[in-house]
């Protein structure tokens, strides 16, 4: 038999894997405890994704348990440990505002959640691969120290660096830099995962995130700002942008062409450690200004907005990834969502119409 396990199998992230990987393995373990509902609210609460994963896949079995809790990871492990083919770990708290508020339970989640569940993996399924949705707040905030040009809507790298064609590769350096510290717990975890690989020869594999988005997010104002915007777009809510004029600019993945993206690795690669820059690069980008101007166009209303002079501590300016390095290994790799196309997948999402 083949088994995955999932963990935050009740997000983004993880309720896409659910929905792709129960078609490509015998059963899908899933570990989410809806800790999102604690960190955000009711309106964040992964609870209705969980109900309705239950019921349209056959193939799955829920775990409601912290991944803080190694007791409960390693029987969880130990249950099916010679079966265990893949682990794709997507639990997080993912949020650096709420992270400053809480910083022992950011880190604890995100960095021992995580050293728990590698411990598992190598006790109980050495021989499996192990996938980790990163983050590029890794880098911290030496992106800001790029040279931009600002235009009408938006701030732009300048032509002459070298990452303006594609972005930011991996080259870009983890170190001497702001990270909020919701930045450094997600780092702790990301070089965590790549030791094992190299210290004790497992498989594992980094996904540094630009902004995953998706129908199936439950965006708030602390975490999954499009959809949170387009929400507040069709609900006539207040938003507020922070700082940059509103011209700061994020590239945009939709959360099925990031999974397509662990199904190449699972299926193609060859072992080791590998980490990737992964987002909507300059085949999908936008600042806050122009993801405005999406929303409206889109919903056919006007967004009440506000835009603030100071910004959020160790926020970029400027993100556009750089996925070379992924289509150089994953040439048969390609997206299937537009700019446009996740747009219009987050309004459907929220007024349940095609």
């Amino acid at each position: 038999m083949n088994i995955g396990i999932i963990t935050g199998s009740s997000g983004l992230i993880g309720g896409e894997c659910v929905s792709f990987f129960a078609k490509k393995l015998d059963l899908i373990i899933g570990i989410d405890d809806n800790s999102r509902q604690s960190f955000f609210g009711s309106d964040a609460s992964t609870v209705p994704n969980r109900e309705r994963i239950i019921a349209s896949t056959p193939n799955y079995k829920h775990y409601n348990e912290d991944i803080r809790n190694e007791l409960k990871l390693d029987a969880i492990f130990a249950e099916y440990s010679d079966d265990i083919q893949l682990i794709i770990h997507c639990a997080a708290q993912p949020s650096h505002d709420w992270a400053a508020n809480a910083p022992t339970i950011d880190f604890t989640i995100n960095a021992n959640g995580t050293l728990n569940l590698l411990e598992s993996f190598r006790k109980y399924c050495p021989k499996a691969k192990f996938i980790y949705t990163s983050t590029n707040k890794v880098y911290g905030d030496l992106p800001n120290n790029l040279p931009f040009v600002e235009l009408e809507k938006r701030w732009e790298l300048d032509e002459s660096h070298a990452f303006h064609q594609f972005g930011i590769d991996e080259s870009m350096s983890v170190d001497q830099s702001t990270h909020s510290l919701f930045g450094v717990s997600k780092l702790s975890a990301d070089l965590m995962v790549q030791e094992y690989a190299r210290y004790f020869g497992l498989d594992t594999i980094v996904f540094r995130g630009g902004c995953l988005t998706g129908s199936g997010h439950a965006g708030t104002q602390m975490h999954g700002f499009l959809s949170y915007l387009m929400k507040c777009t069709v609900l006539e809510k207040e938003y507020t942008v922070f700082g940059y004029k509103g011209k700061q600019v994020r590239d945009n993945i939709h959360s099925s062409d990031l999974v397509n993206m662990f199904w190449h690795y699972y299926k193609y690669s060859n072992g080791g450690s590998e980490v990737y820059n992964v987002g909507g690069s300059r085949h999908s980008n936008c600042s806050m200004l122009e993801a405005i101007e999406w929303c409206q166009k889109i919903s056919g209303k006007k967004l009440n907005y506000t835009i603030q002079p100071e910004t959020r501590k160790g926020d970029h300016q400027w993100y556009i990834s750089d996925i070379s390095k992924f289509r150089r290994h994953y040439p048969n790799w390609e997206y299937q969502f537009s700019l446009e196309d996740i747009f219009l997948d987050l309004y459907y999402g929220i007024t349940k119409t095609r």
